[in-house]
């Protein structure tokens, strides 16, 4: 075994936090990427009106289903075998995806693609997330995560800044040819020796019969995926749909590709602040306890300017800001599972989260024709249950800063 592969890193300016940075970086961009074209493109393949609607919805869904697959399967898979293997396959899997999308000319053929892109995406934070986790010191490692759940935000931004002047086709060939510059980056990162280690103690390795075998274990993984939903619930719905809301509250200059560069300024500037609190306080319950309420309130005060008839720009910051505990989230979701069950964990978490978006579509349509809502009325009716679901998962996991990643669940 050689020292390199043995190295752990005090300080996050390192090699594995770059190159998992950078990941993130790819997959946020890629993954927004589709949602800014998804109508420029779908025009440029003939569809319009009704169905380009029904279409892109449906692509999107195709796309997130990949990604929750994709999340077991690479999770499961970096468990056995390997941390580092696992991020070779899935780079390798969205770049060759993202660079066919560009030349794609029917919908089939695009559906497939997005989903074969969604299956590669899924393994890219978990995955790196813990390889950061586990190759630095207890005391530091949530400076290397703050690092990456950042450069994903800016990811997020660069594909709503792009979606102004560069055609969709170009724009996924871009994606394609940054994803091969990471692969080769990626040959200098190695498998952390925490995780080679417990190879010796004959642990079952990520095993979803073992995740859900203990009732203690199986409730403290459904409530980490909780504590995530209201970020995809925040962009995935009220920014995505804010045109439809601004005219149905007479909302007039609204400009979705403005709110969503707010939204995504508001989460990069929030994992920041939140990651750099998260340590000097030293804990992880607390900042999440508090950006989450900061959500909350910011929620509240958009659906109200929304009754008023007023911009929602402002909103739209606050609510990213109150999102920003991504690197908080995905650290202590880290922290909260053994080695042989971590990326298991940490991959279909992070990619749940991001799909509970295709199960909140139905969620807030059914309670609006349920209850005789407006569409902003069964937002505001979701948008409760997650929140209400999330800051109750927070209240009741414990701390987990400072814990040694160095054991096994049994």
């Amino acid at each position: 075994m050689s020292a390199a592969n043995s190295k752990i890193y005090n300080s996050p300016f390192n090699i594995t936090v770059l190159v998992a940075g950078i990941g993130f970086f790819i997959d946020a961009f890629d993954l927004f990427l589709f949602n800014v074209y998804r109508i420029p493109s779908l025009k440029d393949l003939g569809l319009t009106g009704t169905t380009l609607t029904l279409t892109s919805e449906r692509l999107l869904s195709i796309q997130m289903a990949g990604m929750m697959l994709g999340g077991i399967i690479t999770g499961i898979y970096a468990d056995k075998k390997g941390r580092v293997t696992v991020l070779f396959g899935s780079i390798l899997l969205y770049s060759l995806a993202n660079f066919a999308n560009a030349f794609v000319h029917d919908v089939n053929t695009y559906a497939i693609i997005r989903f074969l892109a969604g299956v590669g995406l899924a393994g890219e934070l978990g995955a790196g997330i813990t390889l950061v986790s586990e190759s630095m010191s207890v005391e530091q490692r949530g400076y290397g995560t703050i690092m990456v759940a950042t450069l994903g935000a800016l990811g997020a931004v660069t594909a709503g800044l792009l979606g102004d002047f560069l055609p969709w086709r170009y724009a996924f060939m871009a994606a394609g040819a940054a994803g091969a510059v990471l692969l080769a980056l990626r040959l200098k990162s190695f498998e952390p020796s925490m995780f080679r280690d417990s190879g010796l103690s004959g642990s079952k390795k990520g095993s979803l019969v073992l995740l859900f075998s203990s009732p203690k274990r199986a409730l403290k993984y459904i409530a980490c995926i909780m504590m995530g939903v209201p970020i995809w619930y925040s962009v995935g719905l009220l920014i995505t749909l804010s045109p439809e809301i601004a005219r149905a509250h007479n909302i007039t200059g609204l400009k979705l590709s403005t709110c969503f560069i707010l939204f995504q300024i508001g989460i990069t500037s929030g994992d920041l602040l939140s990651g750099v609190l998260s340590q000097l306080l030293k804990s992880r319950k607390k900042i999440l306890i508090a950006f989450m309420s900061i959500g909350i309130l910011a929620t509240t005060w958009h659906f109200i300017r929304i009754g008023q008839g007023l911009q929602l720009n402002i909103t739209a910051l606050l609510m990213g800001l109150g999102c920003g505990y991504l690197s908080v989230f995905v650290t202590s979701t880290a922290e909260h599972f053994g080695i042989n069950l971590r990326v298991t964990v940490s991959a279909t978490v992070t990619n749940f989260m991001r799909g509970a978006v295709v199960l909140l579509i139905p969620l807030h349509q059914g309670l609006e024709n349920m209850l005789g809502l407006t569409l902003t009325g069964g937002l505001a009716v979701t948008g409760c249950v997650v929140w209400a679901l999330a800051f109750t998962s927070a209240l009741i996991l414990p701390d987990t800063f400072g814990r040694s990643l160095a054991f096994t669940e049994t």
